[in-house]
């Protein structure tokens, strides 16, 4: 290379001279701590040296015109520990189990340390020096014990190593180094966004931080706040370790978390109407982003007021521990009154014991029609039909809430056997929905309308509605309504005698029932397969799993409504063991529930059932007579499954008696009322 000016020349016009002719790739490295001589070197180089090329890396662009900005994107995390093919695809886990191989020969990626290392990749974001350093210390600790230490993370992640410059050694020198980079108006916004959980939207980033857009970007620019733009909006994020070390520096967090609630409660109240209308979707994603920074707004000042706005979207996504949980926190007397009809509710939805007394205590001081309704659905899914009916409110100009109560009374008409009402609630109810928008309480409607078409005998009907409602539920990833809908059509499996179907289903339905703890949903998930085993011959499994619903049935302060029938499959299980007074036992007990409760179409049912268990064909012939009577007049036709068990009856009769004089038998039970009907038996 040629001197081309005097020794004297500074370095950087001995540089431009001896480049200028050139033409090469000129690289600059770690620019970030000389950031602004930096960019005026190259300024120059470009002006002055066409052909030189300048790769320059640092933790922020130089802001340059023409500058391309190339992000080294962060080492990809395995999603699931238990897929050890997965994990072992991951450039992050990869990059540490080499790194911990050469520290501990012994290591290995493998079925059991694959979940731990999957944690750890993702606890640390796929940043490669903390790997690294995590990695040092498996020789000493074992893996499972590293991943348990990273709450003190800045104490562990730490090495010996000689060859690493000190700015590498640890990483809250890693860290560090870029923090002490920054001005005090940066690191004060850095620390502040440390408060929020898994990022947040730009607007409450400035209202919490005290932030304008121009700070953030340079903290973006940095490297050290990371600009999400996958969703419905931005969303800015930080790294844990950045997270933990910036709330660290936070002086004085107490405001900050203060702000951070006000807006989380804030936006908690605005999403509230939407989640009841065409704006469904929409928010429930929006809230979904937001689940962090709500748990976190509940823990510091949001309380019972961020609770109460949260009911709504914590029932749609099934959170009800979670509501529960947030709803027997501390407040003030009116918060507490406001609370209390969703507490109580929650836990009645929940399975746990509440007083009718303390049901109506919990309402006494509240006026929300809505509070009042989800009290009375609660109690409804509990089987107390006379405190539900006692309860629902009168909604006044409440459209939403109108739909609500229609629909529940639906449900109500659907369990006393009333067509006429079922069909006015339900149809009412999916109208007024239908206006709203709320394609949730459209799928309310569609359970006693496909309900009202299966008691009529249209099956096909039916399974369109649960289908068309379940298409809704799944849209809207209402992940406990979707399992309900598997159920509904799983019942109707069992009915239409696709066994295969009805497994398959109910078993999907039960897996999410248990999911999001739902005891109902489980029950009704259960039945499913009850019923499908024992119409397959599978008895034992039948016997078993209809045993403890009907345990479960007994033990509810109401009879459950679902008790007759659960009585009933037993006791034509109990016949097939070859145990006919047992079986005769049942389903008298199914009778005496079923009248109990206001269920004629029930009643029916166990009377069919009694037929089955006693020894006289006599007999037998005038309950089935009886039976079919009652059928008649409800306007409820057997479904081809019933029709299955009618028909051996009925074959058995008749070869004992003679069609003649079964037909006699027959008609005589058709002058018979049910209860006359039971007491043959």
């Amino acid at each position: 290379m040629h001197e081309t000016a005097g020794s004297s020349a500074a370095p950087d016009d001995r540089l431009v001279a001896a480049v200028r002719e050139r033409r090469l790739l000129l690289v600059l490295d770690n620019c970030e701590h000389v950031i602004e001589p930096a960019a005026a070197l190259v300024a120059r180089l470009l002006r002055e040296a066409p052909g030189v090329t300048v790769l320059a890396t640092s933790r922020e662009p130089l802001g340059l015109s023409g500058e391309l900005v190339w992000d080294v994107p962060l080492l990809a995390v395995p999603e699931d520990g238990r897929d050890l093919d997965a994990v072992r695809r991951s450039a992050a886990a990869r990059l540490f189990t080499a790194r911990a191989a050469a520290q501990q020969r012994g290591f290995r990626l493998d079925e059991h340390t694959a979940p731990a290392v999957a944690r750890l990749c993702r606890r640390l974001d796929g940043l490669p020096l903390a790997l690294e350093l995590a990695a040092t210390r498996v020789r000493s600790l074992g893996v499972q014990a590293v991943v348990d230490r990273l709450d003190d993370r800045f104490a562990l992640l730490t090495t010996a190593q000689r060859d690493l410059p000190a700015r590498q050694r640890t990483l809250g020198a890693v860290i560090g180094w870029s923090w002490d980079l920054l001005e005090a108006a940066d690191q004060r916004a850095l620390s502040r966004l440390a408060v929020f959980r898994d990022g947040c939207p730009p607007a409450a980033a400035e209202q919490v931080c005290g932030a304008d857009l121009d700070t953030l970007a340079r903290l973006v620019d940095r490297s050290l706040v990371v600009l999400d733009d996958s969703g419905a909006e931005p969303r800015y994020r930080l790294l844990e370790s950045i997270a933990e070390f910036g709330l660290a520096r936070l002086a004085d967090p107490g405001p900050v978390r203060a702000r951070h609630a006000e807006w989380y409660t804030a936006l908690a109240e605005r999403a509230d109407p939407h989640l009841r209308g065409p704006g469904q979707r929409e928010w429930l994603e929006r809230l979904d982003a937001e689940a962090a920074n709500l748990r976190a707004a509940l823990e510091h000042g949001g309380g019972l007021r961020l609770a109460v706005a949260l009911t709504w979207y914590w029932f749609l996504r099934g959170r009800f521990s979670q509501a529960r949980r947030a709803l027997a926190g501390p407040g003030d007397p009116a918060q507490r009154a406001r609370a209390a009809p969703w507490l109580t509710g929650f836990a009645l939805l929940l399975g746990a014991p509440v007083a009718p007394g303390d049901i109506r205590a919990a309402l006494a001081g509240h006026p929300d029609a809505r509070a009042a309704w989800f009290v009375a659905h609660a109690v409804l899914d509990r089987s107390d039909v006379t405190l539900a009916a006692q309860l629902l409110p009168d909604p006044g100009a409440d459209r939403w809430t109108e739909a609500a109560v229609l629909s529940t009374r639906a449900k109500l008409a659907h369990a006393r056997g009333d067509l006429a009402g079922l069909e006015q609630a339900g149809a009412r109810s999916d109208a007024l929905f239908a206006e709203l928008g709320d394609r949730w309480g459209r799928s309310q409607a569609h359970d006693w309308l496909g309900g009202l078409a299966e008691m009529r005998g249209d099956h096909e009907g039916a399974a369109r509605l649960h289908r068309r409602a379940l298409g809704w539920a799944e849209e809207l990833a209402l992940w406990p309504e979707v399992g309900g809908k598997l159920s509904w059509l799983a019942w109707l499996a069992v009915q239409t005698r696709d066994w295969a179907a009805a497994r398959e289903l109910a078993g999907r339905a039960y897996r999410l029932a248990v999911e999001h703890d739902s005891p109902a949903a489980m029950v009704f998930a259960g039945l499913g397969l009850g019923l499908a085993a024992r119409r397959t011959g599978e008895l034992e499994l039948a016997v078993s799993r209809l045993t403890a619903l009907a345990e479960q049935g007994r033990g509810e302060a109401q009879p459950a409504l679902y008790l007759p029938l659960v009585l009933v499959e037993l006791g034509l299980a109990a016949e097939q063991r070859g145990d006919p007074a047992a079986a005769l036992a049942l389903h008298r007990e199914a009778f005496a529930a079923a009248t109990a409760m206001g269920s004629p179409r029930d009643a029916v049912h166990a009377l069919e059932g009694m037929a089955s268990a006693v020894a006289e064909p006599e007999v037998a012939a005038r309950l089935l007579g009886a039976a079919a009577a009652a059928r008649e007049r409800l306007a409820a036709p057997r479904s081809p499954a019933d029709r299955d068990e009618t028909d051996r009856v009925t074959a058995r009769a008749v070869a004992a008696l003679g069609r003649d004089r079964f037909g006699e038998l027959l008609a005589e039970g058709g002058r018979l009322g049910p209860d006359e009907a039971r007491a043959l038996a």
